[in-house]
């Protein structure tokens, strides 16, 4: 969408935006994020953009801009710490049980995760729960501390999941959505078909801001972003479940090829609203490949019972075997092999030309199995939905 058309539309950019709000890009996607700031998605491409009406309503706030960048102000330990008079050990021990839920994070030059927290979350914990900031901790959290429970991550995925959740309202996006916090092997022991695997990996969401691009520190940053809790898998695993009914009943998943629609990486990147990977993801194939049969393995012919006071003879094996041929029995082979020119020797382990039945070709065969299953594959509903626009 170009700038004229953003004016006739009343929209705006994100950068534009966060401008006019007076934020910083950090502030301004944190406020989208919360959901204090509503965009609207605009163009074919998935971008977000935010309308003018929107912004008036935000500048018309009798604190604006400073209530809204307090509401979206996020402190390290050592200021929430500060903004409840207590140390940064004990609000680390609080942080680690759960008591105040981290929105952001990232690594320091030692690699070491700092996380960040709402400056308005924290001042309402110091007033609900006072009497955690001094005396001695209950049994209960001490208990849990000695164990080494930590929350935070646990927390800070339940937060970004409920973000994802309220940018789209289409089943397949929410399922791709609680996909990225599994592991791949845990999605495919949930999701068996590879192509709606493949179709859940289009609409994959971007990586929060702030992703680290150095190997070693993108390895410690994912595994945050992975569910690792045996509790909080099964919880994930049953949810990707559910939501999967729930979009195969709207809508199957498309083959690989149809529609002409990319996913929300391209979209999400271009726009600015969210940090994503560095890289285009490898293109899908253009069409469907043609899945190949195996040849039926030969069975066994059933052997014709043998009248009662007759001594039943022996079968040989080769004679038992039927390579599709209409007769119950093959003829009895004589006790003496034909000799057989050099040039026309039959390689060893392969049934004589003579043993195949007369018919089309297993080329033609073929062919029609491909042309019925292409048949089969154009009446699906595979229309691609509108990419996903993740915020």
């Amino acid at each position: 969408m170009t700038v004229d058309e953003g004016a006739r539309t009343g929209t705006m950019a994100p950068g534009r935006a966060a401008q006019e709000l007076e934020l910083r890009r950090d502030e301004f996607q944190l406020a989208v994020q919360l959901g204090l700031v509503r965009t609207v998605p605009a163009g074919e491409g998935g971008r977000r953009r935010v309308e003018q009406c929107e912004l008036d309503r935000l500048r018309a706030a009798p604190d604006f801009p400073a209530g809204l960048r307090e509401r979206v102000r996020a402190v390290g330990t050592g200021e929430a710490a500060e903004l409840l008079e207590i140390t940064p050990e004990r609000f680390t021990r609080l942080a680690r049980t759960g008591h105040v839920s981290p929105v952001r994070f990232s690594l320091n030059r030692y690699r070491a995760v700092v996380w960040m927290y709402l400056a308005e979350e924290v001042a309402e914990f110091g007033l609900s729960c006072p009497a955690l900031l001094t005396g001695r901790l209950p049994m209960e959290l001490r208990e849990r501390l000695a164990a080494h429970e930590d929350l935070r991550p646990r927390n800070w995925r339940a937060r970004r999941l409920a973000v994802l959740f309220r940018a789209t309202d289409d089943a397949w996006a929410r399922a791709a959505a609680i996909a990225s916090l599994l592991d791949p092997v845990q999605v495919a022991e949930v999701v068996d078909d590879p192509y709606e695997r493949s179709h859940l990996d289009r609409l994959r969401p971007p990586a929060p801001p702030g992703m680290p691009v150095r190997a070693a520190a993108r390895d410690i940053a994912e595994r945050l972003m992975r569910a690792d809790d045996p509790d909080e898998i099964l919880w994930h695993r049953l949810s990707l479940a559910l939501v999967l009914d729930e979009a195969r009943a709207e809508q199957p998943a498309p083959y690989p090829g149809e529609g002409g629609a990319s996913g929300p990486w391209a979209s999400v990147r271009a726009s600015g609203s969210a940090g994503g990977r560095s890289g285009a993801r490898a293109p899908l194939p253009l069409s469907r490949p043609p899945v190949l049969t195996m040849a039926p393995v030969p069975s066994l012919a059933p052997v014709p019972p043998v009248p009662s006071g007759r001594p039943a003879s022996v079968v040989p094996l080769g004679a038992a075997v039927s390579w599709g041929c209409p007769e119950t029995s093959p003829p009895p082979r004589p006790s003496t092999p034909p000799a057989v020119p050099p040039m026309a020797a039959v390689p060893a382990g392969r049934p004589e030309a003579t043993d195949r039945p007369p018919g089309r070709p297993a080329r033609t065969r073929l062919l029609d199995r491909l042309r019925r299953r292409r048949t089969t594959d154009a009446g699906r509903n595979g229309g691609r939905r509108r990419p996903v626009s993740w915020p």
